[in-house]
């Protein structure tokens, strides 16, 4: 019998999610049944299907308690992929803290939580940090989404930016904004089946004094990116280092520092954009690591 895979999505995301053409393709040629399925469906029953990948649920930021329980109640039915321990750390980015104690080279990161003073946090984070501007976003949060770049001296701004989603009960991030994104953007590197496969380059995403998208991610301009060696040396190193085992995927999203060191900006393990266009057989390499995986190859 054809194996059979959910490929899971969201109803605002469906139309969105450029991966999702080649990878049905991919699994079609490959003899497999994929079916796009909404992960809050409540009609579906997922125990019918050998595996279910997470794809573009991209709604689940502002619903991340009920989106892990579907994920825990899902990976006791099937096969999901990647796990549910993998998505409840990575869904949180307070996972740079841990990673960056580990000695590996992250963005600088501080964060406010719910019921502190946002203005003291500031304070601390300027004081350390000599950057002109900065990022501030959710730890929860994806597509930057509620993300916006503020001037240093932007005080009452930044404030501003911050308060709302700290009274909505949600982590705050505070990150230098590194200059260098503007010249040479971002890298994701991207691994299927645990090897590097493919990567691509990111232009800078947030324009200085733009308001935060409304959309339910920022509009993008990608091309193809060979990555340098010191980039996928970096991007082997922090995937090596989590506990998880060999993952179906990552993405890891890098940009230099002033110094020109290549530091993480965000480990994407639950729902990437894996960018299937812009590396031919890359689908075909992920279609055939799940099967693998499912001992259908």
């Amino acid at each position: 019998m054809s194996p059979r895979l959910a490929l899971v999505s969201a109803r605002a995301a469906r139309a969105l999610d450029e991966d999702m053409p080649p990878l049905l393709a991919a699994f079609t040629a490959a003899g497999a049944q994929a079916q796009v399925i909404d992960w809050d469906d409540g009609a579906v029953d997922w125990a019918r299907f050998d595996a279910a990948l997470l794809r573009s649920a991209w709604d689940y930021t502002e619903r991340l308690p009920e989106f892990l329980a579907w994920a825990e109640r899902v990976g006791g039915l099937t096969t999901l992929l990647n796990p549910p321990e993998v998505l409840r750390w990575n869904c949180d980015k307070h996972y740079l803290r841990e990673l960056a104690a580990a000695a590996l080279p992250v963005v600088p990161t501080s964060f406010a939580e719910p019921g502190a003073e946002p203005a003291a946090t500031l304070e601390a984070f300027l004081g350390r940090h000599a950057c002109q501007e900065l990022v501030v976003k959710p730890a929860v949060g994806a597509g930057s989404r509620d993300t916006r770049r503020h001037a240093r001296t932007a005080t009452a701004q930044i404030l501003a930016h911050m308060r709302p989603l700290l009274d909505m009960g949600r982590s705050v991030m505070l990150q230098p904004y590194l200059e260098g994104v503007d010249r040479d953007g971002e890298t994701a590197v991207i691994f299927i089946g645990g090897r590097f496969s493919h990567a691509i380059c990111k232009a800078a995403l947030l324009p200085r004094g733009a308001p935060a998208t409304a959309g339910l991610f920022a509009p993008e301009r990608i091309t193809a990116r060979a990555p340098d060696a010191d980039e996928l040396a970096v991007a082997q190193r922090l995937l090596a280092q989590l506990p998880f085992g060999e993952l179906l995927y990552a993405r890891v999203d890098l940009i230099r520092d002033a110094a020109g060191i290549a530091c993480l900006l965000e480990l994407e393990l639950a729902e990437p954009s894996l960018f299937f266009a812009y590396a031919a057989g890359s689908a075909e390499r992920f279609a055939t690591a799940t099967l693998e995986r499912l001992g259908q190859r």
